[in-house]
C-alpha cells in the first residue's frame, strides 16, 4: 500500500467507493481555487469544452493530475501503470438548479474493461448543504445498465443521461468532503447529486484514471496522458502537457482532443457537447 490502508482498498472493491482521502492542504486547495477563479474573472467564466480535459490547458491542473498523493491512492486500486483519460469540472453555483442525475460513468465512455477510477477532488467544501455527491454502494458490480438521454438544461452531464432502473435512494451514501480532500469511485458505480440551494459555490474536479491495459472500443481514436509508470500497451495516443496556461499551442491541441472525445461521448445523437 502506498497511501490507502488495506481496509480502504477492501471497501473500494466491496462497495465501489472510498472517501475521504486527504490529498491537498487547505492552503493548496485554496491556491488552486484562486487560480481557477482568477481565470473565470478574466475570461468571463470557464465554459463549454474548457471544463473538460482542462489539464491540457492549465499547468496547475497538469500538475494536479500528477500529484503524488492522488496517484499513490489510485495506484493502490488499479496498479502502477496509470493514464489520465479525462478530467472535468463539476461546479455548482449558489442557489442554482444544476444537478447530476443517477447514472453510471461508463455509459458512453467506450472504455473496456471497466477498470476505471475517478478521483473527485474538492476545491471547496462539498456537503449536504451544497449538493455533495451521493453513491449507491455495491452497484459497481452491476453490468452496464440502460440509460435514457434527457438533455435537461439543468443536468450537468453531457447528455443529461439518467439510469432507467429504479434507484433505492434510501441506500445512498453522501460523500462529504472538505476542500483538499477527494473521493474515489468506480466507473460502474451508480451516483448523482442534488442542486445547490446554499450561498456557497461547490467546486469539484473529477480526474478519470485508467490502467494502461484499458482500450477504447467506441471510437477510432482516443488519447490519454501517462502520469505514472510505463505504457507498453499503447492503446491511446499520448497527450502533450501545456507549457504555459492557455497557450495557443495548448488551446489548439485541447480543441483537437475534445473534439475527438465529443465524437465518442455524443455518438448516435445529432448534438454537440453542451456549453
Amino acid at each position: 500500500m502506498k497511501l490507502l490502508t488495506q481496509e480502504a482498498v477492501e471497501q473500494y472493491n466491496r462497495e465501489g467507493w472510498y472517501a475521504p482521502v486527504s490529498v491537498l492542504s487547505p492552503s493548496e486547495a485554496s491556491a488552486i481555487r484562486g487560480k481557477l477563479e482568477a481565470f473565470e474573472a478574466e475570461a468571463g467564466g470557464l465554459k463549454g469544452p474548457l471544463r473538460h480535459k482542462s489539464h491540457l490547458l492549465f499547468t496547475w491542473l497538469d500538475e494536479l493530475i500528477r500529484h503524488p498523493r492522488i496517484l499513490d491512492a489510485v495506484e493502490d486500486v488499479i496498479g502502477p501503470n496509470i493514464l489520465c483519460w479525462g478530467s472535468s469540472f463539476f461546479i455548482k453555483e449558489p442557489r442554482n438548479p444544476g444537478f447530476v442525475s443517477w447514472h453510471q460513468d461508463s455509459t458512453y465512455w467506450g472504455l473496456d474493461p471497466a477498470d476505471v477510477i475517478t478521483a473527485w477532488v474538492a476545491f471547496s467544501d462539498s456537503n449536504a448543504a451544497n449538493g455533495a455527491m451521493r453513491v449507491i454502494p455495491g452497484t459497481h458490480k452491476l453490468d452496464q445498465v440502460t440509460h435514457r438521454d434527457t438533455f435537461n438544461a439543468d443536468n450537468l452531464l453531457s447528455r443529461g443521461q439518467e439510469i432507467e432502473v429504479d434507484v433505492d435512494a434510501s441506500q445512498a451514501r453522501m460523500l462529504e468532503l472538505r476542500a483538499g480532500e477527494m473521493s474515489l469511485h468506480h466507473v460502474r458505480l451508480i451516483h448523482g447529486s442534488d442542486p445547490n440551494p446554499s450561498d456557497t459555490r461547490r467546486i469539484g474536479f473529477a480526474i478519470r484514471y485508467i490502467p494502461t491495459h484499458v482500450r477504447q472500443v467506441a471510437g477510432t481514436h482516443d488519447s490519454a496522458t501517462l502520469v505514472r509508470g510505463v505504457d507498453t500497451e499503447q492503446n491511446f495516443a499520448l497527450e502533450q502537457a501545456p507549457k504555459s496556461d492557455m497557450s495557443v499551442q495548448a488551446q489548439a491541441f485541447h480543441a483537437e482532443v475534445t473534439n475527438q472525445h465529443a465524437n465518442i461521448l455524443m455518438r448516435s445523437t445529432n448534438r454537440a457537447m453542451r456549453a
